[in-house]
């Protein structure tokens, strides 16, 4: 074994972690993230009404929604581009089908008895990009005693996440449901509102996946605080002043204290992303107006968490618990980020070791010196990423 040869093992690791970062991050995934499906359900005078706001073509297609976190990751995503691609009036067509399924299961039973839906009505927008996912609204109805007491929804297997609330009656019951997991008996009258350690429990999953898989803009502004510095000073100081702002403002926005068009934010967003991986190729340290900054990027990107929040709903009655939860589930999704970052840096570097001469003394590579590598080659491809954000969300 020759050092040729290690240095070519070490130049082939930190290229596969570079070449790892461009497959998860890589910005046509943007556009195909997977969202849950949001179901307002109301049960009274005889009958039951689900309202659905879901993505139509995926679940027509048949993808998987419990294991992707992209359409461009399924394997039937060719059979979804076809779909993404046609007109609302030929998305009506394929429905039946789906609903079909649906009363075989049964979606929606109440008080143990299976409901059979009807479409009543559906809304496929017809002006979204077609390089966007498009999320219709679908009005399902079914007949229903008028004594009834309970109803439960059982979310079908593979269908991905959903946001089940309960509509019309006081304490209404929200909850958040995987894919093959059944709702607990709604009472129709009402008062199944979550209790508070319910409601902080059941939105730590909700906060948690909005970072991953879905937050791939903050998962690369996480990247860019933890390619600063291989010290953990720096990096607690990042992460704490980011923690505090977008708590703060994710606070502000889910309370509609302050509003701000995605349209501005997203942009500002993606700036903030440019700006922290410009700043680690050329700093390689911690300076003074740093975590400043961070603060101030993190109050932008409470307001995009905030902005999602608002898509989930909050349960009434339990407001602060459900933010709490939401917020602990983003902090747990970002810890989970650096902490496979730093696992893969240093796999990498036992990789690189494994490589070295026989009888040659010390090691081939030190984390620092890989870090440093990571660090500059991988902050280069977070702003070329963000930089593209930033004139997508802007001009295109």
């Amino acid at each position: 074994m020759t050092t040729t040869f290690i240095k070519t093992v070490y130049k082939l690791v930190v290229l596969a972690v570079l070449s790892m970062l461009g497959f998860l991050f890589a910005p046509e995934a943007h556009a195909h993230e997977v969202e849950p499906t949001i179901g307002d359900l109301t049960v009274a005078d005889g009958q039951a009404e689900l309202t659905l706001r879901i993505n139509l073509e995926a679940f027509i297609a048949g993808i998987d929604l419990d294991s992707i976190s992209d359409t461009n990751d399924a394997e039937n995503a060719a059979g979804y581009d076809a779909l993404r691609a046609m007109s609302g009036e030929d998305i009506r067509q394929r429905t039946p089908a789906l609903l079909d399924m649906w009363n075989d299961l049964p979606l929606l039973s109440v008080d143990g008895v299976p409901v059979q839906l009807e479409s009543q009505s559906m809304r496929v927008p017809e002006d979204v990009d077609i390089e966007l996912s498009r999320v219709s609204e679908w009005v399902l109805r079914g007949e229903v005693a008028d004594a009834a007491q309970h109803v439960t929804l059982s979310w079908p297997e593979g269908a991905g996440a959903m946001v089940l609330r309960q509509q019309g009656v006081d304490a209404p019951f929200t909850g958040y449901l995987a894919g093959g997991e059944t709702s607990p008996e709604i009472s129709v009258a009402g008062g199944g509102a979550m209790s508070a350690s319910e409601a902080l429990v059941s939105y730590i999953p909700v906060g948690f996946d909005h970072i991953l898989p879905q937050g791939l803009d903050h998962i690369l502004f996480v990247l860019g605080l933890f390619l600063l510095s291989t010290r953990w000073g720096p990096l607690l100081w990042q992460v704490t002043a980011f923690t505090l702002a977008h708590t703060v403002t994710l606070a502000l926005g889910a309370m509609g204290w302050v509003t701000i068009p995605g349209s501005i934010v997203e942009p500002l967003i993606a700036a903030s992303i440019v700006y922290v991986a410009v700043e680690n190729i050329f700093m390689r340290g911690l300076s003074t107006w740093r975590p400043l900054i961070v603060f101030g990027f993190g109050l932008l990107h409470g307001l995009g968490f905030a902005s999602v929040l608002g898509e989930f709903g909050l349960p009434e009655g339990q407001f602060i618990p459900a933010l709490i939860g939401f917020n602990v589930g983003v902090e747990l999704g970002q810890l989970t980020v650096i902490a496979m970052a730093a696992a893969l840096i240093w796999l990498s570097v036992r990789a690189a070791n494994a490589a070295k001469i026989d009888g040659e003394e010390g090691a081939v590579r030190s984390y620092p010196v890989m870090f440093r590598a990571v660090s500059v080659t991988g902050s280069l491809l977070i702003a070329i990423i963000g930089a593209w954000w930033v004139v997508e969300r802007v001009f295109l």
